[in-house]
């Protein structure tokens, strides 16, 4: 088989999630238990920081997986979905799973997975899994891929669980308020195992507090800071993060301020257990995350003049913050410059998500190109522009719509992508 031949089997005869939706969905873990029994429980063979969250659990990973490369250690990396290359769920020590090895994983095990039938993510995940321990990683950080409880990835045993925060989002699946929501990521917190939270409110806050007294885990004491760290009773007290404790990063958007707090007390946790993670390590995480790890699509400047700048925020929890930086951003430079800056937006959204809600407080001020990515769950750009109910234009195509962008744009101008991972990475293949 080739390489294409591979990514054709996975996505054809496995459903994807990212491309079909609920159809893909497949909670429970009978096929991943049956998938590592097949493979040997390589997941046996490596320690692992496992990540939930509705938002930045991709960032927090990343962040932790580049402080951990930068001391010295063997570092998996596993998160979803991926924006170019299939290769860049997979990675050790920012390196993408060679193409040769996706090919003799489905050549090796194909009898078995049409048998079996598992998810196009499950399968990818037995394949990261295999490959982490025939690299002989020191350790691996592994992203939840939706939910928690019932997620594939949930068969682990980690040292650290970490949820970065709680937001209404795939809501047919988990539930349809936060504490439901909640509910279904406290599921990776497991007895014994220290487990940091990010961000709480009122609602979630009790949901985690009974998991974790369920668990064994929670400490002496309790902190009412961003970032919540429990202990287990053995390593005593609650620990609080501080702002001026965080190193430079190379992530820029307004809401990685939570992440890097977030992804720090983790760190500082693992620290603690053993694992050498100097001061230094965490700073060259922090300053170089984007290079040591691949990360990508987290307010990336594609280009200068105009500033385009792209975002793989997708949901109202997301964009909310995303919104707000433009409009700051847009501010800024009209103050800095002679002639106005028009923001000029390439939008585009899938079917699952909150569009009404995301629609409230996007810029009202800016021209906006509404876009459909190549998946079966984008909303059609024609009908973006009936729900934004102003002035737009619509785009049957991501290139098309960055295109007109790039070419009514002046130099002054900001052009912004996103609303989407898909449309986020169609424009990457451009730049």
């Amino acid at each position: 088989m080739t390489y294409s031949e591979s990514l054709e089997y996975l996505y054809s005869s496995q459903p994807a999630f990212h491309l079909v939706g609920a159809a893909a969905y497949k909670p429970g873990l009978d096929n991943t238990l049956a998938l590592m029994d097949h493979l040997g429980h390589p997941y046996r063979r490596f320690p692992a920081v496992h990540i939930a969250g509705t938002n930045g659990k991709g960032s927090t990973s990343h962040l932790i997986a580049a402080s951990l490369q930068s001391a010295g250690l063997r570092t998996g990396l596993y998160t979803s979905p991926h924006l170019v290359d299939f290769r860049e769920r997979i990675r050790v020590n920012g390196e993408m799973i060679p193409e040769d090895r996706v090919v003799r994983f489905v050549e090796e095990n194909r009898a078995f997975l049409d048998a079996l039938k598992p998810s196009f993510f499950e399968t990818t995940m037995a394949l990261a899994f295999q490959y982490f321990a025939e690299q002989q990683v020191d350790i691996a950080v592994i992203e939840v891929g939706l939910g928690g409880r019932l997620d594939s990835t949930n068969i682990i045993t980690p040292l650290l669980s970490v949820i970065t925060n709680i937001g209404l989002d795939h809501t047919e699946f988990l539930g349809d308020t936060l504490p439901k929501i909640a509910f279904e990521k406290a599921g990776i917190i497991k007895p014994g195992v220290p487990c940091v939270i990010g961000e709480t409110d009122p609602e979630t806050m009790p949901v985690f507090l009974d998991r974790a007294r369920e668990c064994g885990i929670l400490g002496h004491g309790l902190e009412t800071t961003d970032c919540r760290l429990f202990f287990a009773d053995q390593c005593g007290f609650l620990r609080k993060c501080r702002l001026r404790d965080i190193p430079e990063c190379q992530l820029h958007g307004l809401y990685q301020e939570k992440n890097m707090q977030t992804a720090y007390v983790a760190l500082r946790q693992l620290q603690s257990q053993g694992l050498p993670l100097t001061r230094d390590a965490i700073r060259e995480g922090f300053a170089r995350v984007c290079t040591l790890t691949g990360l990508r699509g987290r307010w990336e400047i594609l280009s200068s003049r105009p500033l385009t700048i792209c975002d793989t925020g997708h949901n109202s929890h997301g964009l909310r913050y995303v919104a707000e930086q433009l409009k700051r951003l847009q501010e800024e430079k009209c103050q800095l410059s002679i002639v106005n800056c028009q923001l000029r937006i390439v939008f585009g959204m899938v079917d699952d998500k909150d569009v009404d809600v995301v629609m409230s407080f996007l810029p009202k001020n800016a021209i906006y190109y509404f876009t459909q990515a190549k998946t079966h769950r984008a909303i059609p750009a024609t009908r973006m522009c009936e729900l934004w109910g102003r002035p737009a234009r619509a785009f049957a195509s991501v290139e098309s719509a960055v295109r007109q962008a790039q070419k009514e744009a002046t130099d002054e101008d900001i052009i912004f992508i996103g609303g989407s991972n898909y449309v986020v990475g169609e424009a990457l293949t451009m730049f």
